[in-house]
């Protein structure tokens, strides 16, 4: 039963870091994007640089969701779903945030 549940609970924590990675790798996306638009890309430039912090931070703590799974006990199990997964899900959020708010202006 222990097993099984750090099966799930990595399976959780890994989702939760790659959506966390996929926020990153969005905006790096978006900076590279605003970088080649010179200065009419500044403002873009200014958002993405004040996300960097959500996104880094988002992606540690899914990681060390993660790591907090490879534990043998099924209570430290349990902690690393919890804090992969909701790391996972605010990234998600903040992804949506940033691409509804430059998916209007295409």
């Amino acid at each position: 039963m222990g097993a099984v549940f750090g099966i799930v609970a990595a399976v959780v924590a890994l989702v939760g870091l790659l959506a966390a990675l996929g926020h990153v790798g969005y905006l790096a996306m978006l900076n590279n994007a605003a970088k080649k638009r010179g200065l009419s890309g500044g403002t873009t430039t200014d958002y993405v640089n004040s996300r960097w912090k959500v996104a880094g931070g988002t992606a540690g703590v899914a990681l060390l969701g993660l790591l907090l799974t490879s534990a043998n006990s099924v209570p430290v199990d349990l902690i690393g779903l919890l804090i992969g997964g909701g790391a996972g899900l605010y990234a998600k959020q903040a992804l949506d945030s940033t691409r509804s708010r430059f998916r209007s202006l295409h």
